[in-house]
């Protein structure tokens, strides 16, 4: 009789059970696995020989049976080395080596020549598959326990090796279920730059506090040593604190990826991800074989800053258009699309020409018109469109930097921005909209909730014109204006809101 056992194969973000059926018959040696597997799942047969050999049991190289492994539905995909636990106890169960009942439990792990169990990615997902499904155990490396305890309403075992698993399997040894409170992973967030410690940019700062209060997108155009990054930088310590659901979104990527730590298997803290220029496609957007979250999708829920954005190569900067726009990112294949969140506050940094002194009063700018030209142009019109909040920061003054007086403590801002958060999520929960954040609302909803009077719909209408705005940026003026009124805790949308939105659009669309 052929055994079975369940593990869990990913698939974009998500798992789903993978049956792992073991045959053996009496012939010449030979191990088989079928279903589909990549190379690192048809290496682990010789990963498991030598593991059940070393763990006390009948080797297979020893059986004289010829073993068939099938991972099913043979139609999907099988990636990675999380199938060797299931494999060496369908193998062990099937040779009537040991006697359990493996109908309800989902066994995932990795195997060491020795016996040993490594840790293996995407153990939140399986969890949540797991408990979706009806099952009542998940059996994983005890290094993966704590992630797995994360999912309530299963049971987590964590295991050291493939003895100790089987001894468990069999009522030999009594194992306790890991159990993990969420609140001891809500630690304080450490940030590395407050508020506090940059001097000047008030304008910069304000831009800063409406884009995090509202989740919109924001641009930064100066010169060099302005605090561009500085600022960028300070945008984590203004954010409110993740809740619950927004951390296990954000915690599931990394699972998938690989990213969490061993001690903290919740991450509570804004993902904060700054990749470098020569960054490819792939990396930023997501992609490879098997798809993988990117950059944009590591930034849900947080920031991700493009320093000297227009160093990005073209391609890259034009695949941002989509996922600006709807707050995901779909990655299509010839054999499936992978659908990856990423609801991010873009950060972008500029110089305004190749020697950054452009429009400078200290310093002369050494480039030619064509050159300024042609930087500032590898931004495309479509793109800086997007971008809700457009704002130049200018050279620090000296009194200013060298003066001892300090800016406003990041502690004092993020209140601000906790108060501005609370009244959308309110006003989008009475309304029984499922979006967070001001930057989120789509036409209905800013028809719904940013209406204006008369006086503010002409200085606007003026605004379009002589700025030769688009119908996209009028919305986005509207959505920042929102926001401006939330931090002024005002119910309706004044013409000093309206006004102060209009002064971030710079007018460069296309």
């Amino acid at each position: 009789m052929p055994s079975k056992v369940f593990s869990s194969a990913i698939t974009g973000l998500d798992a789903q059970p993978i049956e792992v059926e073991v045959d053996l018959i009496s012939s010449l040696y030979s191990f088989s696995i079928v279903g589909l597997a990549d190379k690192a799942v048809d290496e682990a047969k010789e990963r498991v020989s030598a593991a059940i050999k070393n763990s006390g049991f009948l080797s297979p190289q020893k059986s004289r049976k010829r073993i068939t492994v099938n991972l099913a539905p043979a139609d999907i995909k099988k990636e990675g080395s999380g199938y060797d636990l299931a494999i060496a106890l369908g193998y062990i169960l099937a040779s009537g080596q040991a006697i359990f009942e493996p109908k309800d439990k989902i066994i995932v792990g990795e195997l060491s020549l020795d016996g040993e169990l490594r840790p293996v990615s995407g153990i939140l997902p399986t969890a949540i598959m797991a408990k979706n499904k009806g099952f009542k155990t998940i059996i994983v490396p005890k290094e993966n326990s704590k992630e797995a305890s994360l999912i309530d309403g299963i049971k987590t075992i964590g295991v050291k090796n493939l003895k100790e698993a089987v001894s468990y399997l069999e009522g030999k040894t009594n194992l306790s279920p890991e159990k993990s409170e969420i609140g001891e992973f809500l630690n304080e967030p450490k940030y590395s730059v407050d508020m506090a410690l940059i001097k000047g940019q008030e304008l910069a700062k304000r831009a800063m506090e409406i884009a995090a209060a509202g989740g919109h997108n924001i641009i930064m155009s100066g010169p060099p040593g302005g605090g561009k990054t500085l600022l960028a930088k300070a945008m984590p310590s203004i954010l409110p604190k993740m809740n619950l659901r927004e951390a296990l979104e954000t915690t599931k990527i990394y699972s998938v990826s690989g990213l969490l730590k061993k001690d903290q298997p919740l991450i509570t803290e804004r993902p904060f991800r700054s990749p470098h220029h020569n960054a490819s496609s792939a990396a930023i957007i997501g992609g490879g074989n098997p798809p993988r979250p990117g950059e944009i999708s590591l930034s849900h829920r947080g920031v991700l800053f493009l320093d000297e954005i227009p160093e990005f190569h073209r391609d890259v900067l034009e695949s941002l258009r989509q996922p600006l726009e709807d707050g995901n990112i779909t990655v299509a294949r010839t054999k499936g699309s992978y659908t990856f969140p990423a609801k991010f506050i873009l950060i972008a940094a500029q110089n305004p020409c190749p020697c950054g002194h452009y429009n400078d009063p200290q310093k002369e700018c050494l480039c030619s018109p064509i050159q300024i030209v042609k930087y500032q142009k590898k931004i495309s019109g479509p793109l800086l469109d997007r971008i809700d909040i457009q704002i130049d920061v200018p050279r620090v003054e000296t009194d200013l930097l060298l003066g001892e007086k300090s800016g406003e403590e990041s502690e004092a801002i993020r209140e601000r921005i906790k108060n501005a958060r609370e009244i959308q999520e309110n006003r989008f929960v009475a309304g029984g909209e499922k979006i967070f954040t001001n930057s989120e609302m789509e036409i209905p909803q800013i028809k719904k909730y940013c209406q204006i009077n008369e006086f503010s719909q002409d200085l606007i209408r003026k605004a379009l014109k002589t700025r030769a705005l688009s119908a996209r940026a009028y919305h986005r003026i509207l959505k920042v204006a929102r926001t401006i009124a939330d931090l002024a805790g005002s119910e309706e949308i004044k013409t000093e809101h309206i006004a102060e939105a209009i002064q971030y659009r710079t007018g460069k669309e296309e």
